[in-house]
This record gives C-alpha cells, sequence and structure tokens, in this order.
C-alpha cells in the first residue's frame, strides 16, 4: 500500500467528493438506469441504457478510488516555515526573473492551475526540504534548469 500525502484541506475535499458521488450520484445514476431501462426494447439497442451503465461504472470506480485515497491519507500537519515540505507555500524566481507561488501537495490533490503542485512532480520533489534563498536544479523531462526559492510560508 501507498501513502497518500494531504493537505487538511485536500483531504476535507476528497471526503466532501466521496459523499456526494455516495448519496447524488449514485441516486442520479440510478434513477438514469431506471428510466433507460422503462424505455423497453433490447438493451444491446438502447443507447441511453448503455451510457448510464457506462456512467455508473464511472462513478463506482471513482468512489472505490478515493475511499482507497483517504484509508490510505496521511493528512500533513502544519507545514514548517524553514523549509520546504507537503503543505508549504513557495514562492520561486525562475531564470527569466518571472517568479510563481505554489503550494506543495501531495500527488492526489495537485491541480496546476490552481498552484497547487505535486511533491512527486519535478519542481515539486526539487524544492523539498530547501529553505529561501537557496537555488535547486529542477530535473524535467526538457531539460533541467534552475529556480531560486525566494520565500517559504
Amino acid at each position: 500500500m501507498s501513502t497518500t500525502y494531504l493537505t487538511p484541506e485536500g483531504y476535507k475535499k476528497l471526503e466532501e467528493e466521496l459523499e456526494y458521488l455516495r448519496t447524488v450520484r449514485r441516486r442520479e445514476v440510478a434513477q438514469r438506469l431506471h428510466e433507460a431501462l422503462a424505455e423497453g426494447g433490447e438493451l444491446i439497442e438502447n443507447a441511453e441504457y448503455e451510457a448510464a451503465k457506462n456512467e455508473q461504472a464511472f462513478v463506482e470506480g471513482r468512489i472505490q478510488e478515493l475511499e482507497y485515497l483517504l484509508a490510505n491519507a496521511h493528512v500533513v500537519a502544519d507545514a514548517s516555515t524553514d523549509e520546504v515540505g507537503i503543505g508549504s507555500k513557495v514562492r520561486v524566481r525562475y531564470e527569466d526573473g518571472s517568479e510563481e507561488t505554489y503550494t506543495v501537495v501531495g500527488a492526489a490533490e495537485a491541480s496546476p492551475r490552481e498552484g497547487l503542485i505535486s511533491n512527486e512532480s519535478p519542481l515539486g520533489r526539487a524544492l523539498l526540504g530547501h529553505r529561501a534563498g537557496e537555488e535547486v536544479t529542477v530535473e524535467a523531462p526538457d531539460g533541467a534548469f534552475k529556480v531560486k526559492i525566494i520565500a517559504v510560508g
């Protein structure tokens, strides 16, 4: 079993998604299946029934995935403000002078568009364990580059 690292916010978000899937989506999909069956005809030719079955499989698969993630979750306590760890907010400066702020999170809650980078991503992995003022080398698929850590919070 692998450990899933989550911030308290990420854990809560996944719990809420699981509850929604169990209570609302399951019922909606069951209703959709019931309506598709009520249409009659051959099930093999019933596109709505087939689509509802596929949706049911997706919902049930996501429920199982979330249950596994939450059962194996390690909720990270407040992040250190000295060195980058999971849960740390980090401001970095790239070689071109641009700056970005990220929060390092576990892979299950990563969302780069929202500024949440995985501890397993090249940038997240390179930042872990370092402090403000340090320059780190990021080994990315397109080649290595350097970033300077401006602040850890």
